[in-house]
Parts: structure tokens; sequence; C-alpha cells
């Protein structure tokens, strides 16, 4: 029996479907609701003195910032050993990303440099008390 042979096929690739634009009032809604919990929740349970042992990383500031239609939650961590490459570094920890309709898909940055998306189409405040709450985004 004769072998058939695979006939390819070269189809246009599917367009990419434009992201959603944030809305002005969503952007400063989100803002304000962030640094809100930043200051009442995770800045008090998660910067500490610096530790005794000079060697170790320890956080020092958490903020936020935009980057297109992603809003991300970061940490600045002070590096104080002797042989590290900078005195400080930044992590992020959360990325919301907008879906529309005021909704969003919520990831934490694994120990690999990728994103996990473990909530899907959530509003700000569900995003806000997961980011409060789960164990995934700072431990």
């Amino acid at each position: 029996m004769a072998k058939r042979r695979k006939t390819r096929v070269w189809m246009p690739p599917t367009p990419k479907q434009p992201k959603p634009t944030v809305p002005d009032h969503l952007r400063e809604n989100i803002i304000s609701s962030a640094n809100e919990l930043i200051q009442e929740h995770l800045k008090p349970a998660h910067i500490e003195p610096p530790p005794s042992n000079p060697e170790l990383n320890y956080m020092i500031d958490i903020w936020t910032r935009w980057y297109g239609s992603y809003f991300y939650f970061c940490a600045t961590y002070a590096s104080p050993s002797p042989h590290a490459m900078s005195p400080t570094f930044e992590l992020q920890f959360a990325r919301m990303a907008y879906i529309g309709n005021e909704r969003f898909n919520l990831a934490y940055m694994r120990h690999n440099g990728q994103w996990n998306e473990i909530y899907l189409d959530l509003s700000v405040e569900e995003c806000l008390i997961a980011i409060r709450d789960e164990p995934y985004f700072l431990h």
C-alpha cells in the first residue's frame, strides 16, 4: 500500500484582535484603590526594618504602574550584600490585564519569570482582594 502524501495548504494568518483601551476614569479608580490597598495592607504586612544579617535581600517599597492595558504591582528590594550587582532591584509580582467591560484577568509572576493567569474575568475589587489575600502574590 502506497503512503499518502500530506498536502500542505497555505492559510493567511488570522489578524490579532486589538487589546481594549482602558477608560481614563477606570485608570484613575484603579490607581487610587491600589494605592489604598498598598498603604493599608501590603506595606504594613510586608515591609519591615532591615534584617540583622546584611547578606539577605529585603523589601523596601511596593508600588504600581500602567503599561498599555496592563496594571502591575511591583516591589523594590534592597540588596545590602557587598557582592550584590546593585544596591536595589525591582520585581513585578501581580498583573491585571484589561479584557474590556471593566473586567480583568489576574496573573502572578512565577519563579521562572513567566506570568501565570490564575483568575479570569474579575472586577477591580475582586482583583485587589485576591492580591491582598492570596499567597501567590506576596508570600
